[in-house]
């Protein structure tokens, strides 16, 4: 499993909250978190930032 991944499976109530902080307009329905859905998860962070996925998921890696 990618780095990315596993982490936010293991900590998305805490990374939750430090995107949310970052990105205020993602509401707990577009940061609800399904295993094996990490990628729509990614979309809708993406598009509300504007980076790229590639972006997106070193951003989380480094949180």
């Amino acid at each position: 499993m990618e780095a990315w991944k596993e982490k936010i499976a293991g900590n998305w109530k805490i990374l939750k909250g430090k995107v949310q902080q970052q990105y205020g307009e993602l509401t707990d329905d577009d940061l609800a978190y399904e295993k094996g859905k990490e990628d729509e998860l990614i979309g809708r962070i993406q598009k509300a930032s504007g980076k790229t996925k590639e972006e997106v998921m070193d951003w989380i890696d480094k949180l």
